[in-house]
């Protein structure tokens, strides 16, 4: 008689978004890369799943990893920016010490950035840079087992002797998104994100994030291009199916949409605004990451608008024609600020990302792009110094010109407003000179002002955003 087979085992995954909400600016939205994982794994694996949100949490470093293993973890994954990668030592320090038989995975955007360099110093297992579905899933199906991950695409792992090595070819990309089960927010607590500040300068919003592609196939020299160069989308019927799923499962009523390129493809959010509108009537909808506002058309940010949209960045990075070259962005900077025009007409909120820094810039182009932005129809703005991160076309640059400007740099619970580095080749009191004037410039502009209060979408809550303005005006002036 044939003997039964033992029955599979029963998986307990613990993930976790690593890093603290800082004091200033705390932007806090759900950990999506996270809930993408574990719904796609736990379609296909017998598990139970935790996810942390350190950031929405604040509990210290020591305390998410005593909630790793007070949940008994088998594998556990820790997604990280390089802001907070200092940590991954002490957390995956105390999570061994526990569990000294789990599996420890790295992801996020630092393993994207530090690739075998983001297992040094730690006692991770494994990193995977990219898309982590397809390549975690493959971990599950070999068991977790060393002997078995040698033929994982792109997969960063400690062999048996402990040297790191990682397999040839690259982390596989997700073809068909609409094959992605919905993001797993039945494993948070969605509510408790609309007491915390997210990306659009609105607080208390009843939200949920979502990100509909995947992919930029556009070459800026600061960008990881994490999701790869080709712009692979969720249909615009998976879309809107989603949102009507979340309004009637969650009670939401507004979309944070995450994309990098959510308007790259104009049919597309044709048609995702058309089924809105006939479905839905209207919902209120942000795109905090920015577009390319260059490439967009006055009937598009109308289709928008009657859709629902009330809030959107415009990424500018620089206002020097020669300096949008010298980068790889390439943007065409008097159709930018028409299509910025069109926005505003619509009473759209909008908000500017401007960088100052780039290696070359020079004082008049620095002024340049001041004067782009605060002569621009932008309500709000951050001035961000151009920081060069690891796996970067800009990091290589600045390696082979510049090494020197890389010693000392420290990512540490850092945001691009407040890292202090200079790739110019100007002093560093002349640059922060003209960041800080630019903050005070664009805000303390009286029109402005004007502006934001009366298109501001919830006038009562404007005082809540009085802490980030004050520290925009105020940047430089005491220390």
């Amino acid at each position: 008689m044939a003997m039964s087979s033992a029955p599979k085992k029963r998986w307990r995954l613990f993930l976790a978004s690593v890093g603290r909400r800082p004091a200033l600016y705390p932007l806090t939205t759900p950990p999506i890369g996270l809930l993408y994982l574990a719904a796609y794994v736990r379609s296909r694996h017998d598990l139970d799943i935790r996810i942390v949100d350190q950031r929405l949490t604040n509990c210290t470093y020591e305390e998410l990893a005593r909630q790793a293993v007070a949940f008994g973890a088998d594998v556990v994954g820790l997604g990280a920016f390089s802001s907070a990668a200092y940590a991954l030592p002490l957390v995956t320090r105390r999570i061994r010490e526990g569990l000294p038989k789990a599996f420890l995975v790295l992801g996020g955007p630092h393993v994207s950035a530090a690739e075998m360099r983001a297992l040094d110093g730690n006692c991770a297992d494994a990193a995977v840079a990219g898309e982590g579905e397809i390549a975690f899933d493959s971990l599950f199906q070999a068991d977790f087992d060393r002997g078995n991950l040698g033929h994982i695409p792109g997969l960063m792992w400690r062999d048996a002797s402990g040297e790191i090595v990682r397999n040839p070819g690259l982390t596989p990309l997700i073809d068909d998104l609409d094959m992605l089960p919905m993001p797993a927010y039945d494993l948070i607590h969605v509510q408790a994100y609309w007491k915390q500040q997210s990306m659009p300068p609105i607080p208390r919003r009843r939200y949920i994030s979502m990100v509909t592609s995947r992919g930029c196939p556009y070459h800026c020299i600061w960008c990881h291009k994490i999701f790869g160069k080709r712009h692979r989308a969720h249909s615009p019927e998976r879309v809107v199916a989603e949102i009507e799923h979340y309004r009637r499962d969650y009670g939401v009523d507004e979309i944070e949409f995450l994309d990098d390129t959510f308007t790259d493809d104009h049919d597309r959010v044709f048609e995702i605004c058309r089924l809105v509108t006939q479905r839905l009537g209207a919902i209120a909808m942000a795109l905090p990451n920015g577009i390319r506002a260059d490439a967009a058309t006055p009937d598009l940010f109308a289709a928008l608008h009657d859709a629902g949209l009330y809030f959107c960045a415009f990424p500018l990075e620089t206002g020097s024609p020669r300096l949008q070259e010298y980068t790889g962005k390439r943007l065409d900077i008097p159709r930018f600020l028409g299509n910025l025009e069109e926005a505003a007409r619509l009473g759209l909120l909008t908000f500017g990302f401007v960088m100052l820094g780039f290696p070359t810039e020079t004082e008049d182009e620095l002024q340049q792009t001041i004067d782009t932005a605060c002569e621009s129809r932008l309500h709000l703005a951050t001035f961000l110094t151009v920081v060069p991160y690891p796996n970067t076309e800009l990091y290589r640059m600045v390696e082979r010109q510049h090494p020197e400007k890389l010693a000392g740099l420290d990512y540490r619970d850092a945001t691009f407003t407040y890292i202090r580095v200079n790739l110019t080749e100007l002093p560093d009191n002349v640059l922060f000179a003209y960041q800080r004037r630019a903050n005070r410039r664009f805000f303390l502009n009286p029109r402005r002002v004007a502006r934001i209060v009366r298109d501001y979408p919830k006038p009562h809550l404007l005082p809540l955003y009085l802490p980030i303005f004050a520290a925009r005006v105020t940047k430089g002036i005491f220390g």
